[in-house]
């Protein structure tokens, strides 16, 4: 008896232990060509992603334009709101402030964006367009206020003339505060217009001037994107035609660029947030210039004449269709054109004389219905006629299936578009369940851009964790396998600020001063640092690896390194032997590997500002002649690359 049980407790201890798993790769016949640009990065101003963001301005409401002007501003002694005589005719109002000689004194406090972020040491930029109809000069005292209300920093400046004129100082943080305030006194009985108050940190992004918080490009710079679709999103259609997102508002000097109305600052009711606008200081000239900063390629979306179609019906007429065609066009030379073309000239005189070498545009966002590709048709053939090799991307609506899917595909067919442009907001289960979603699809129609998804795991709240991650990483092995079909992926939304958020989950989080990768974009800097030049054929027992025994899998050739690329994801809870067979090596072999990856026993664990817990890790590969024998980790995605020998033996 005692032998008996032996013999059962062995049997169920072997049955249990991981079969081995073969999969064979063939180096020697590439399937399909990847597209350089194949994995990006998708911008839109939402969670305070532009202003509060990405956009290094740390003041809010510099310009007094919000519908209450002094919104983010606390006043102090005499101070007004005034239009008269402005200083920028787009942006008309300023504030006047009037020291009556009281002991009270005169001026105002700016909050910034929730707090304004200072680091001890580092130099911050202040500038104002100032006037004083007194014939004495005037003193202003620009002053950093920390959190406890201390004034720890006070600089002095002098106002004269009654013509606008810009005053500019340098400021050094005495402090490291998240949550400080600027403070702008009149110390001199009298009157001085302020107008447009700005500070930036001196260590923007390349040190630009208007720039760039730089802690948040690195992190995109670091992704290695191929393609920056931008600003939207949502915002491009607006809750009305007159809110949509008007390209020509966010060119030409920054300080004339019109405020516009953030639709997330109302969408969703449970999380308003009235102090959410557009500032347009990161406009289409910054973002044209973070693409070339990046080494992606632009793909600027434009309002196809339908404002957000869940908000409103409001339809452009297609005989009053001309303004909005119009724009598309002009974008396109404010890009390329030369820099005596009127558009091009824009673009040169704000210092970009070379053309941005724009190759694609996208026309609407998520619309649907015969509204939609009737608007479409005219925008494509009046950029064909004008612009033969322009790529031009229509969109399937905003599910990943459905009545509205199902009928925008053939119109995008029918019109002729070069991609179509699919969103999935989605549970784990359906991404881990879709990594064959391509195979089948038509690979004589348009391409597919995968521009917007993101996997939701609604039990936790939508938490960026590592489930989603990881049941991103297997669907992509799918999106990488069919690359002759799918031409770019971005992930969506990019950005949100941990204190003013409407959409989870996001690529990044960041406050003031911090900021945080998330397990999610871990998975995109694997696959963008990775992406290869050629899809290679994997398979095991004859078919692609999509989900058997919760394994995923996918092979590129890197052309320039010589190097095969594989990506394998194991999704389930034990270990899987795996071997991994190459064939069409001829007389080269294998000779060195090493595997960067990412693991997590837990699938709630997830990344927090003060500490990155899931992080990707490097191991070197052992590999033999044409083989390579691993156990792949429960709940784990790796990327193995192996480089192959180059002289035959």
């Amino acid at each position: 008896m005692k032998r008996l049980l032996f013999l059962l407790t062995l049997f169920v201890v072997l049955g249990m232990q991981a079969q081995q798993h073969v999969m064979t790769v063939d180096v020697s016949k590439p399937t399909a060509r990847i597209n350089p640009a194949m994995y990006g990065i998708f911008f839109e101003d939402i969670n305070f992603g532009a202003d509060g963001g990405l956009y290094a301005e740390l003041v809010k409401n510099r310009s007094f334009e919000f519908p209450q002007p002094l919104v983010g501003w606390i006043p102090f002694g005499e101070v007004t709101v005034q239009d008269e005589r402005p200083c920028f005719d787009r942006n008309p109002h300023y504030v006047r402030i009037t020291n009556d000689g009281c002991l009270l004194r005169a001026g105002l406090d700016n909050e910034g964006y929730r707090g304004i972020g200072l680091k001890k040491g580092e130099d911050y930029r202040f500038s104002a367009y100032v006037r004083t109809p007194d014939t004495k000069p005037m003193k202003l005292s620009v002053e950093l206020v920390n959190s406890n209300g201390e004034n720890l920093l006070k600089k002095e400046l002098e106002v004269k003339g009654s013509e606008w004129q810009k005053l500019t100082a340098v400021l050094k943080a005495p402090f490291t505060d998240v949550r400080s305030r600027l403070r702008v006194v009149l110390q001199t009985e009298g009157t001085v217009d302020m107008d447009h108050i700005s500070l930036f940190p001196v260590n923007t992004w390349k040190k630009r001037e208007n720039g760039l918080r730089a802690d948040l490009v690195q992190a995109l710079y670091d992704l290695n994107p191929g393609v920056f679709r931008f600003p939207g999103g949502c915002i491009i259609e607006g809750n009305s035609l007159a809110t949509r997102y008007q390209w020509k508002n966010s060119v030409g000097p920054v300080e004339n660029r019109p405020l516009n109305e953030n639709r997330w600052n109302y969408t969703f009711k449970h999380k308003a947030f009235p102090d959410y606008f557009q500032s347009y200081g990161l406009g289409f000239y910054e973002y044209f210039l973070l693409s070339e900063d990046l080494g992606a390629e632009p793909l600027p979306v434009l309002s196809c004449g339908l404002s957000c179609q869940y908000e409103s019906n409001e339809v452009v007429p297609l005989g009053e269709l001309g303004p909005y065609v119009q724009d598309a066009l002009d974008l396109i030379e404010f890009a390329n054109g030369a820099a005596t073309s009127k558009w091009g000239k824009v673009r040169a005189d704000m210092g970009h004389p070379e053309p941005f070498g724009l190759k694609m545009i996208a026309i609407g966002n998520e619309q649907w219905g015969e509204v939609y590709p009737e608007r479409l048709e005219v925008f494509t053939k009046a950029i064909r006629a004008e612009y033969p090799d322009m790529q031009i991307v229509g969109s399937s609506g905003p599910s990943a299936d459905g009545d509205k899917f199902d009928y925008l595909w053939p119109e995008m067919k029918r019109i002729g578009v070069d991609l179509v442009d699919e969103h999935y907001y989605m549970a784990p289960d359906w991404f881990f369940a879709n990594a064959a979603r391509y195979d089948d699809y038509d690979r004589k129609g348009p391409k597919v851009f995968a521009g917007e998804y993101a996997s939701h795991d609604h039990p936790t709240g939508k938490a960026n964790n590592f489930l989603a991650a990881l049941s991103e990483a297997a669907f992509m092995t799918g999106l990488e396998r069919n690359a002759d079909v799918v031409r770019l992926a971005t992930y969506a939304p990019l950005f949100a600020h941990v204190d003013a958020w409407q959409w989870n989950p996001d690529l990044i989080w960041f406050d003031n001063l911090r900021m945080m990768r998330t397990p999610n974009y871990y998975v995109q800097q694997m696959y963008g640092m990775n992406a290869g030049t050629d899809v290679l054929n994997l398979q095991m027992d004859g078919k692609p690896v999509t989900g058997q025994d919760s394994l995923y899998a996918s092979a590129v050739l890197d052309a320039p390194t010589g190097e095969v690329i594989l990506k394998l994801v194991n999704a389930g809870s034990r270990s899987e032997k795996v071997q991994i067979e190459f064939s069409g090596l001829k007389k080269r072999q294998l000779v060195s590997g090493s595997c960067t990856y990412l693991q997590s026993d837990d699938w709630k664990a997830k990344n927090t500002l003060e500490q990155e817990a899931i992080v990707p890790r490097i191991r070197p590969v052992e590999v033999a002649s044409r083989s390579l024998s691993l156990e792949l980790q429960p709940r784990s995605f790796g990327v193995y690359r192996l480089r192959i020998s180059t002289q035959s033996k």
